[in-house]
């Protein structure tokens, strides 16, 4: 059964979800982080939420805030305020009364996964989709011509999926007080690292790398042919099936 729920982060903001529940009685549940700029409703998270219930767990997917339909300002967007609403969401799950709680995440929410699993030490397991878990390298996702903008105006100002959106330094600042790669190798909870090596947002090697990192707490799969959004439903249904199986197997 999938219904739509809101919670408040930490600000008090209403931070909108989709909350899926298996068909069996369980207490393991799975809170998912969207990628940068998206929203719960991307094809990689429907379809691993979809499978991760079918196979027993209770799955929350859900806008963090300025996203979506989650109130806040996108301005106010940062790595550190959806590692808090990361948290805030596995309350949500604790709330039902689950209480084995993995993370996952698509690209940006893979990041943001492994970063409030540290800071969170009853969950027991991490799942990274394409995620940049080497370093937040500004000068990697911004143009030239933003870095002027920035430098000239103290803003960037970008289009994305439609939307005109600004981030300023608040946003680069948080970005480089997280050491990622610290992160991956000081994990307590297994990692599974999953990529697509025609990831052209993401490449391959920063996937390898992170394994690298951490090579007895972290597992590596790459799926052939799989870009940085798994278009493709093959893709999209691999990675879910893979995502599942290692929960399941972790568990």
């Amino acid at each position: 059964m999938e219904t739509d729920v809101t919670f408040k982060n930490h600000l008090g903001e209403k931070l909108f979800g989709t909350y899926r529940q298996p068909g069996v009685t369980s207490n393991k549940g799975i809170v998912l982080g969207h990628c940068f700029t998206c929203t719960r409703h991307t094809g990689i998270l429907r379809d691993t939420a979809t499978r991760l219930a079918d196979a027993g767990f209770h799955v929350l997917r859900f806008d963090f805030s300025g996203n979506g339909q989650s109130e806040g300002v996108f301005l106010e967007t940062s790595y550190s305020k959806y590692v808090t609403e990361m948290g805030v969401a596995a309350d949500f799950l604790r709330s039902r009364g689950l209480r084995w709680l993995g993370f996952a995440g698509h690209s940006m929410g893979a990041a943001v996964s492994v970063l409030a699993s540290v800071k969170i030490p009853e969950i027991r397991a991490v799942c990274a989709v394409a995620g940049r878990l080497t370093g937040m390298d500004p000068t990697r996702i911004f143009t030239d011509a933003q870095k002027k903008e920035f430098q000239e105006t103290g803003v960037l100002s970008f289009v994305s999926r439609g939307r005109q959106l600004e981030l300023d330094s608040r946003f680069l600042t948080d970005m480089l007080s997280h050491d990622m790669l610290k992160a991956v190798a000081g994990m307590k909870a297994p990692l599974l690292i999953v990529h697509g090596d025609k990831d052209e947002i993401v490449p391959v090697d920063q996937a390898k790398i992170a394994h690298e990192a951490n090579p007895k707490g972290s597992e590596i799969v790459i799926i052939n042919g799989a870009d940085h959004f798994f278009s493709i439903q093959e893709h999209r249904e691999q990675a879910a099936r893979t995502i599942t199986d290692w929960f399941l197997r972790i568990q």
